[in-house]
């Protein structure tokens, strides 16, 4: 399902009410991203177990946004400072402002410019917060491209704790495997992921107050953000293989 968001439940009740052990959902909207009755599996394979994935039934398909920012901040989690939030700004590409005319997506009012909106409470800070299990702050922007998001992510540590290179090999660690993950030395483009089917990491950068890591997270809001990462969740509940269909053609710099 790739519906606007809040008009997905009628479908899924008549899918349901048809009772076929064979049928699996996943919904791109927001609207089972939160949910509590243990119905939806959040399809997210680089952080969530892929087997609950590959044995869900509904499978709530994460938000672009929320993806990168997620793979970003995860593996930095227990070295956060206890209280304190990590911040992320958001640059999106027009495509990510839906169809609907708006200022957003309006390529005369973008021209030379960039739009901040949904100041505060975006699904998405939400939906990062959530799936965390820690207060993140997110602000989304707009901006004149078409498709890919840039992050930059403010991510308070415990003073001392790392360096920037201990905080790179944590996450070459981490993501060590994943074909749709990549670590890079420097902060990479949006230029560079859009059209391609991943997420690259970078900068990993340490204030002179050893307090604060700098990182940027670039994805591709209709691929990863969307529609690959719907493949993915597709392949594992069918029983293919997870990259089936995915090209692995993610271009870095550094």
């Amino acid at each position: 399902m790739a519906l606007p968001n809040g008009v997905c439940k009628p479908f899924v009740d008549i899918i349901d009410s048809v009772n076929n052990p064979k049928s699996t959902i996943v919904d791109l909207s927001a609207d089972y991203r939160f949910d509590t009755t243990g119905q939806w599996t959040y399809g997210l394979p680089e952080l969530n177990d892929r087997t609950t994935i590959a044995n869900a039934k509904k499978i709530s398909n994460p938000g672009c946004y929320a993806t990168a920012a997620q793979v970003a901040i995860a593996p930095l989690l227990e070295y956060i400072e206890g209280g304190a939030k990590p911040s992320v700004f958001g640059v999106s590409g027009y495509s990510g402002a839906g169809t609907k005319p708006s200022p957003k997506n309006d390529i005369n009012v973008l021209s030379n410019n960039l739009i901040p909106y949904s100041l505060t409470d975006h699904v998405h800070e939400r939906e990062i917060s959530s799936q965390l299990k820690q207060q993140v702050d997110f602000t989304p922007h707009v901006a004149q491209w078409f498709q890919g998001i840039s992050h930059t992510i403010n991510i308070p540590i415990k003073k001392g704790s790392l360096t920037s290179r201990e905080i790179r090999n944590i996450y070459q660690d981490r993501y060590q495997g994943e074909q749709l993950i990549t670590i890079s030395g420097e902060a990479p483009l949006v230029k560079d992921i859009s059209g391609k089917h991943g997420v690259v990491i970078g900068g990993f950068a340490v204030n002179s107050n050893e307090d604060r890591v700098v990182i940027v997270a670039t994805i591709d809001n209709l691929l990863k953000g969307a529609a690959t990462q719907c493949l993915q969740n597709i392949n594992l509940s069918q029983g293919f293989g997870e990259y089936e269909g995915i090209p692995d053609d993610t271009v870095i710099r550094g």
